[in-house]
Formats: structure tokens, sequence, C-alpha cells
């Protein structure tokens, strides 16, 4: 079997650094992040690469998903690594030095040595859906920055009109967000009953279980609960050496904060609504565990939840769960 060519790359927003590593040889350059940079660097691999491409880059947010998405398209294999993986693997290696090009070859023999796992993109409407709710989250948080600051100026001060007229303009923005999601799930039956099943849980309602489909890309495809939990950085992190290491267990947060960031507030309403997840954080809390280390769990648990109802396709069901 052929050995891959390896194509390490770190982006940027306005360029990204290719390195192609080839029978332990190196070649370095750099792209425009845009459609005529990814042109440029198909052009660049057809001259250079003897053999098939294995393409990684960090999953460090939306700068490196139109290049990981074209190069998928294009028929080379792409692993999207978290970051925290490639940290680790340069502190092996004693790295010093930290530039983009110094970083992209470093992606590129951690792909090498390690072979991670291939990316599938998510299917276009999960990819437009996700674009939605992160806008509307963006635009909430502006709205928010705005309101307070119009509740710190004094009436008469000079900048209040403009306040206004801003917060109108964002509350103008929300409502057509708003419809474009609800025109989203009209016009996708298969997302819409997803989040049907999601909202019979108790603690997850509109909202988070919009958010919830969004951020997890074939959430009832996971092989396990416990898989969709480590995606979420809500799989408990141990700390713990010999007789005298005995630190507090906490969430290993290594993972999409997004999904934690949603899952927050309905464990706490959970909490106290959610039947089995009521019973739960009881018997933690008894246990002498903190309350914010209850909540992190019945985070998990409401989690674990979520995927059940998607992977069996059936409502929220608590007599059924505690027989399992």
């Amino acid at each position: 079997m052929t050995t891959p060519t390896y194509l390490g790359l770190d982006i940027a927003k306005r360029k990204f650094d290719a390195a192609l590593l080839d029978d332990g040889h190196t070649r370095h350059k750099q792209f425009p992040n845009s459609p005529a940079g990814f042109t440029q660097l198909h052009t660049w691999l057809r001259h250079y690469a003897r053999s098939h491409v294995h393409a990684a880059l960090e999953a460090t947010g939306i700068y490196g998903d139109a290049l990981a998405l074209c190069l998928h398209q294009s028929g080379c294999r792409v692993s999207v690594i978290n970051p925290a993986r490639i940290k680790a693997f340069a502190q092996s290696e004693l790295s010093r030095t930290k530039t983009d090009a110094v970083d992209a070859a470093l992606i590129a023999r951690f792909t090498a040595a390690l072979q991670p796992a291939a990316w599938t993109p998510p299917p276009p409407e999960q990819r437009q859906l996700q674009a939605l709710v992160r806008r509307l989250d963006a635009v909430h948080a502006m709205r928010h920055q705005e309101h307070n600051r119009l509740e710190l100026e004094n009436a008469a001060n000079l900048i209040t009109a403009s306040l206004r007229d801003h917060l109108a303009h964002l509350d103008h923005q929300i409502a057509q967000l708003q419809h474009a999601l609800r025109a989203h799930f009209q016009a996708q039956p298969a997302l819409a009953r997803q989040r049907e099943l999601l909202e019979t849980i108790p603690g997850i309602g509109e909202t988070t279980a919009t958010k919830l489909l969004a951020e997890i890309p074939h959430l009832r495809d996971y092989p396990s609960a416990r898989q969709v939990a480590a995606f979420a950085g809500l799989t408990p992190r141990h700390r713990q050496s010999g007789s005298s290491v005995h630190g507090q267990t906490r969430l290993s947060k290594i993972g999409n904060a997004h999904v934690r960031r949603a899952l927050y507030l309905p464990a706490v309403v959970a909490m106290h609504h959610n039947p089995l997840l009521q019973t739960f954080a009881a018997r933690l809390l008894a246990a002498g565990k903190p309350k914010m280390a209850v909540v992190g769990a019945v985070m998990r648990k409401l989690l674990h939840q979520a995927y059940g109802v998607l992977k069996h396709g059936t409502p929220f069901d608590p007599q059924h769960l505690a027989a399992h």
C-alpha cells in the first residue's frame, strides 16, 4: 500500500500555512484563506504530492471549515484535530519554536505518527443550522452589551439615541434570524422531528434542542453516549497518583464549548424537574459532591438522555430509562 503524503495546515483568518511531508522531506508554502487560495493549494499538491494526501488541521473555529470541506470534496482524507492533542505532541517533541510554518509542519508530523481518524463533514442542512444558531447567539450577545451600556448612560447623553437606534437594529436582526430558523426547520422535517424528540426531555426546551442539533453533527450516529459527552468535553478528568495526589475530579472541557454553554442552565432546571436527574443530583449532593461538580455531572447525563431519544427515535420515558 502506498504511503500517503501528509499535509499539515495552520489556519488564520486571512491566510493558511501548508506543510507537505513526503518521504521524510517537508515542503512549506503559504496561501490566502479564500477560494483562490484553495485553488492554488490544489495546484501545489498536484505538483508536489506523490501519493494520496492525508490533510489535517486543528479544530479552532470557523476559519478552517471551508478549506476542510474543499479538501474532502476533492478526495483527500481530512482530519480535524483537537488542539490539545497537537499541543501535547509538541511537548513530547520538546518543541520550543512557535511560528505558523513550524505549527503546520508539527501538524503534518502528528498526522504521520498517529494517523488520526478521518473527518466526515456535516450535511448541508446541519451546517446551515449551525451558522444560523451561532449568528443568533452573537447578535444576542451584542444586544446584551448595548443594553448594559444604555443603562449606564444618562438619558440626556449624546450617545443615548445612537444606542437606542442600534438596539432597534439588533432587535430587527434577531427577529429575522428567528424567522430564518423557523423556515429552516419547516424545510427539514427530519431535523424538526429530532428537535421534537429532544424537547420531550424535562430541562431541554426549543432553544437548547436547536443548539444541540446545530453543534453536534451526526448526534444520533455516535457509537455511544460517552463519545458524545467526550465531544462536548463533559467527561470527567481524574487526578490521582500514588498515595499523595488525590486531585478533585473535574470536567475535561476538551471539546465543544458551545454545547457546554447550551447545557448549563437546562441542567440546573433538570436537577429540579427531570425525575431521573433529580434523584441522581440528590444522591451526589448527599455524598458531599460540590454543587458545580453535580451540575457538570447532570449536564453529562442530560446529554446522554438526548443521545438516547435520538438514537432510538422515541420520546423521553423515565420508566424505560430507569429500567436500563
